[in-house]
């Protein structure tokens, strides 16, 4: 349990708390919440001891272990990543040299009443306790499951951590955290360096965590996922909801609303008793209740709205310029790094088109990145085609685009350099759409946090029209309100998008093709991210297209157990044969069916087409009874897959 008092803290001259009471309790679900600035990540560092409040107190449970990860972090260790790992029980000989140190002390006492005799005993056999529970053997075993669960492979242990970027020695951290299993999890925006796979990962290890864990995230699927109770930060107070993310926006715009109706209450009170003020100022025999009607306006405490709704802020990306039908051409595209060592695409074919919204997805490393790279001409060398359509123009947000700001610049000189032209006259617009007041534009790059510099580079994106955008990772470091406001700016882009995201809330509704990068390969899927995990029933994107080889599978593993017996028993032989070829026959039944009811399918994506039959009773009728029979033959081949199999067992 950790216990927050009267908690007060100011930086640049701006109140993150003030006063702030709260408690955590054992095996809480915490998420912190609240526009960037607001206090979540100074907060966390409280929490963790690595900062102290100006006032106030947090008083910590007796031999509490806390573990944290900041959202940055410039790790400088030379070892490789399995050693890196182990430094977890590097703690283990100091625990067995206080065990023995106690057990020394306790042989020397006579004392067995006394209480420190007791105490003693407590203590030693609270130490005998971790150390039966810790298993060095067995900790390598988790080491390395959490290393894979995270994304690296078995062939990445014996790597140095320098060779890595700083996002998977970001991941290292992460996962030492994991591996000490301490009581309370602290989390700063730990999906920044991760993708799907790894995130959909860390969901279920962190769901099912005996401990309590605390964490800051713009990932609203993870907050739905993972936490049971959320924390809003917002100026300067918090407020707090037993409830998951979604279950707390509901409640908070509830409670906004009935602020605003308080204050718009209180507005009207107001201005019936200036009327009458002024009404009767200057009657003498009103003079007394004059002064009354003043005081009580003095004493009146008007309710407070706690943070500006942005949901009528929106911005406009420029129209597209005209460009040919054809936006993209890849025709057999292989790359290498590192003198060829190292293959990440090979032989890819890609076609995109006018005004499509496509999504890059796939675990870190697979060549993502590397494709938008060489679309937008960052990257020259690599074998086969790119060929980008007639008259393409485009606009790139690179994953590291804040890094590249000019930090001694101010927000304002940041646009200015570069606007041209009219758009000169619509620099403070530009910025107040991405949320810079009057009190930001003046600031230099340098001070501003990680989410300031991502909107500001975004908004340099404004300032020359492309009918071609390419977003690499642009909502790491967005709170959930400038996520939104980008979300819906890009919805209503007229060109062509290709985005790199992990954050599935962020992709839902957005793209309506996803190009899943896997083994040097990409397999397109047309829907978006949520049908693309939904559809197979699957929590992440390693199960990928398992239900859709099961069936083959299935007969494949059948045919190959029975091949071994054919020989002995002839009648038996021949039932099995039997048996294949029904399920041959039922197989392409099920092949020709499925084409069938997915040429109907493809009518209802066609706008045309779909209004034509929209009317069509023996269309409809046609296309539910092929469902029906497609199910009744799925039926069948599962009736026969089992005879088979038992047959199989006979013999």
């Amino acid at each position: 349990m950790i216990t927050i008092s009267n908690l007060s803290i100011q930086f640049s001259g701006i109140t993150l708390f003030d006063n702030v009471n709260f408690v955590i309790e054992d095996k809480d679900r915490i998420g912190l919440v609240g526009k960037n600035g607001a206090g979540k990540s100074t907060l966390l560092k409280i929490i963790s001891n690595f900062k102290e409040p100006e006032t106030g107190s947090v008083v910590r449970s007796k031999d509490q272990s806390i573990g944290y990860l900041p959202q940055e972090l410039i790790p400088s260790s030379t070892k490789n990543v399995i050693d890196e790992m182990m430094t977890v029980f590097a703690h283990i000989k100091e625990m067995e040299n206080k065990q023995q140190h106690l057990a020394g002390e306790i042989s020397k006492r006579t004392d067995y009443e006394s209480k420190e005799y007791e105490q003693l005993l407590t203590k030693h056999y609270e130490i005998t306790e971790r150390l039966n529970f810790v298993n060095i053997a067995e900790g390598r075993a988790e080491a390395e499951k959490i290393l894979i669960g995270l994304g690296f492979l078995h062939s990445d242990f014996e790597r140095g951590l320098n060779e890595f970027s700083s996002g998977w020695q970001m991941r290292v951290e992460l996962a030492k955290i994991l591996l000490q299993k301490p009581d309370i999890i602290l989390l700063d925006e730990p999906t920044n360096h991760l993708d799907i796979v790894s995130i959909t990962w860390l969901e279920k290890f962190l769901a099912s965590y005996s401990g309590t864990i605390v964490l800051v995230s713009h990932d609203r699927t993870f907050l739905d996922r993972v936490t049971k109770r959320t924390v809003e930060i917002t100026a300067g107070k918090i407020y707090d909801y037993k409830v998951s993310y979604s279950g707390y926006v509901s409640l908070m715009l509830q409670r906004r609303a009935s602020q605003a109706s308080i204050l718009s209450n209180q507005q009207k009170q107001i201005a019936e008793i200036e009327k009458f003020i002024e009404r009767f100022r200057y009657k003498s025999t009103k003079a007394k209740q004059v002064q009354s009607k003043i005081k009580q306006i003095e004493k009146m405490e008007l309710e407070k709205i706690d943070e500006v709704d942005f949901s009528t802020i929106h911005f406009s990306f420029p129209p597209a310029p005209h460009s040919g039908k054809i936006v993209i051409e890849v025709k057999d595209l292989s790359k290498s790094y590192r003198n060829k060592e190292k293959e990440v695409l090979k032989n890819i074919n890609l076609l995109i088109t006018k005004g499509e919204k496509v999504a890059f997805i796939g675990r870190n490393g697979e060549g993502k990145s590397t494709l938008a790279k060489i679309i937008v001409g960052d990257l020259k060398y690599y074998s086969g085609i790119m060929r980008l359509g007639y008259n393409v123009t485009v606009g790139y947000f690179a994953q590291n685009q804040a890094t590249l700001l000019n930090p001694e610049l101010s927000v304002f000189e940041t646009i200015d350099q570069i606007a041209v032209g009219t758009i000169r006259t619509k620099i403070r617009n530009i910025l107040g759409s991405f949320l810079f007041d009057e009190n930001d534009i003046d600031k230099k790059v340098k001070v501003l946090s990680g989410g300031e510099k991502s909107r500001l580079a975004l908004a340099k994106l404004l300032l020359t029209p492309v009918n071609l955008l390419v977003l690499d990772e642009p909502t790491n470091h967005l709170d959930m309100d400038s996520k939104n406001i980008l979300k819906q700016a890009l919805l209503r882009y007229d060109g062509t998008l290709i985005i790199v995201s992990h954050d599935r809330d962020f992709l839902n509704g957005l793209t309506d093709t996803l190009y899943e990068f896997k083994n040097k390969q990409i397999h397109c899927f047309k829907g978006d991210i949520f049908d693309f995990l939904s559809m197979r029933d699957i929590e992440d994107l390693e199960a990928l297209n398992i239900k859709a080889k099961n069936k083959k599978l299935k007969t494949e593993k059948v045919i190959t157990e029975s091949k071994a017996v054919y020989e002995e028993n002839k009648e038996q032989n021949r039932l099995l044969r039997k048996i294949k070829s029904q399920i041959e026959q039922i197989e392409n039944k099920i092949s020709d069916l499925e084409t069938r009811i997915a040429e109907k399918e493809n009518i209802f994506h066609d706008e045309q087409k779909a209004i034509a039959i929209a009317n069509d009773k023996d269309f409809f009728k046609e296309y539910n009874d092929m469902k029906k029979l497609l199910s009744q033959y799925m039926e069948q081949w599962e009736a026969l897959c089992n005879e088979l199999a038992l047959s199989s067992s006979i013999i």
